[in-house]
């Protein structure tokens, strides 16, 4: 007489039972249980890593944000009460005469820098993306990596020589006759835009890889034209990496002083300039504090234009992830 086997459960049945009601059952509950991922020791401790980061901005940019704001709003060493006392003259100091005409240049060219630096490096970032030759590519991202990074009084200059007053350019090609005036608003956005430009190439070049081919192709099957596909489809995916190159041209302007410095001096009212100016001391008595309260200015300028930029940043991410 031959006994019969007892039926032994599989080990992915009794694990998607759960213990509960029939073995080999599949109940709901086990499949929640086993859709939600265990967290492991490591896993709670993942953020261990961002520490040495956390630290460095904290140090770095936390401290001194902390130093500025108490400064803009104590009275300096040198005035009549010993300093130390709180005090809103600073700040309002800060928004009147020269030095609002300075912080609103410095908006102004930053504005206008970043929009045309936009403009242009989108184009020509495409046109790296879409060619088919790869020492191209590469000579043109390295090119901008080192341009993106030139600036100060060599590259003031570099463009005092070439299209000064008495530049070799402007003799050559007589530009002063067409009203051409290097050390002015305008000729500063120049100078601003050999940087620029460059540096928007290298920050919206990995947003421009991951649009997929895919979309393209589904939108020239569909009838779609070249401009419809950028207008409706490219454009609209882009728009939050466009922003996001905008707002860091946008800090690189704005922040900029060396050039400034070298080139115009204090003919084209600037923010950083007034800072400088006050920092050697160019202040009146009891208002050494002032151009902490011109930096407590331009850290309000920059967060206001990045509170415009983070809530959009999510709207790519799923698309270009």
């Amino acid at each position: 007489m031959t006994t019969a086997p007892t039926p032994v459960p599989t080990p992915a049945a009794a694990d998607l039972g759960g213990g509960a009601g029939t073995p080999g059952t599949v109940t709901p509950e086990a499949l929640t249980t086993r859709a939600t991922p265990r967290r492991g020791r490591g896993g709670s401790r993942a953020w261990l890593a961002a520490l040495p980061l956390l630290l460095f901005f904290l140090v770095g940019f936390g401290l001194p944000t902390v130093a500025i704001a108490i400064g803009a709003f104590t009275t300096s060493s040198d005035s009549p009460d010993g300093g130390g006392t709180f005090t809103t003259a600073n700040i309002t100091d800060s928004l009147q005469g020269a030095y609002w005409t300075a912080l609103y240049g410095s908006i102004k060219l930053s504005l206008l820098t970043a929009l045309i630096g936009t403009a242009v490096g989108l184009p020509l970032a495409q046109a790296v993306v879409t060619s088919r030759f790869r020492l191209f590519r590469e000579a043109v991202l390295s090119g901008s990596g080192v341009l993106a990074n030139f600036g100060g009084v060599p590259l003031a200059f570099m463009f005092v020589a070439t299209l000064g007053n008495a530049g070799e350019v402007t003799r050559k090609l007589g530009l002063t006759k067409y009203g051409w005036n290097l050390y002015t608003f305008s000729g500063l956005s120049v100078v601003y835009l050999y940087f620029l430009v460059p540096l928007m190439i290298l920050t919206i070049t990995p947003a421009l890889e991951g649009l997929r081919v895919q979309w393209r192709e589904a939108a020239y099957n569909n009838g779609a034209t070249v401009v419809q596909y950028w207008r409706h489809v490219a454009l609209p995916v882009l728009l939050p990496s466009l922003l996001g190159g905008f707002v860091l041209l946008f800090g690189a302007s704005f922040a900029a002083y060396a050039t400034a410095e070298a080139m115009v001096g204090s003919s084209v009212p600037l923010i950083s300039m007034q800072i400088g100016d006050a920092l050697s001391g160019n202040v009146l008595v009891g208002q050494g504090n002032l151009a902490l309260a011109l930096g407590l200015d331009m850290i309000v300028v920059a967060c206001l234009v990045m509170a415009i930029y983070l809530p959009l940043q999510r709207r790519s991410a799923k698309w270009l992830a």
